[in-house]
């Protein structure tokens, strides 16, 4: 009565299955590509639009995904390439990380209370662009620097200049505005 199916039908059953999965972890990372397009851009609308565009680029592209391992550093490299394009449709690409950028607006808000999140989002603001991306990555979504690498399509050196200098930039901005520290004793830096 029943046929077994042959194998290319249970092929086609399993990619679709396998797709079906895909979409689902696509959109269960929706609020974590949030955080880091936030992050990255500081306004709410287009990183929320970032977001959009990059889920229905993966949804139409997740045939392309070769190795599942690899996921979030796809999902972020497309990311990644739609926070590219709105650059370039905005202005010509400009080297940042090699300007010395001061900032010229203030925050638009900011906590009386001083909170520590609020201001390092506002330093995170003028960071040059790809010392924001860095920072976002590791710091928020804990990449190591070979996935920031990769994700970025910037050579792992890059990625840890970047990253030290936008810490370098935070500590001596968050140092400053709370005033003289005490001297303090040398501690060991890890390297991830």
């Amino acid at each position: 009565f029943f046929r077994r199916p042959s194998h290319r039908a249970m092929t086609v059953i399993d990619r679709l299955f396998a797709a079906r999965a895909l979409k689902g972890r696509i959109a269960e990372r929706r609020e974590r590509m949030y955080k880091i397009a936030f992050a990255w851009c500081g306004e709410r609308h287009l990183a929320d639009d970032l977001v959009q565009e990059a889920m229905f680029r993966a949804l139409n592209k997740c045939s392309q995904l070769r190795d599942p391992s690899r996921f979030d550093s796809w999902l972020y490299s497309i990311l990644n390439n739609c926070w590219r394009e709105h650059l370039r449709a905005r202005r010509p690409i400009v080297d940042l990380d090699d300007q010395d950028l001061e900032c010229t607006r203030c925050p638009e808000r900011i906590n009386a209370s001083g909170e520590l999140a609020e201001r390092v989002i506002a330093l995170m603001a003028i960071l040059p662009e790809g010392q924001r991306q860095v920072l976002a990555l590791v710091s928020l979504e804990d990449f190591s620097y070979r996935e920031v690498a990769e994700t970025l399509d910037i050579p792992i050196g890059t990625v840890m200049s970047r990253l030290s200098r936008a810490r370098r930039f935070l500590a001596d901005r968050l140092g400053a505005e709370n005033g003289p520290a005490e001297p303090s004793r040398p501690r060991l830096r890890s390297v991830k």
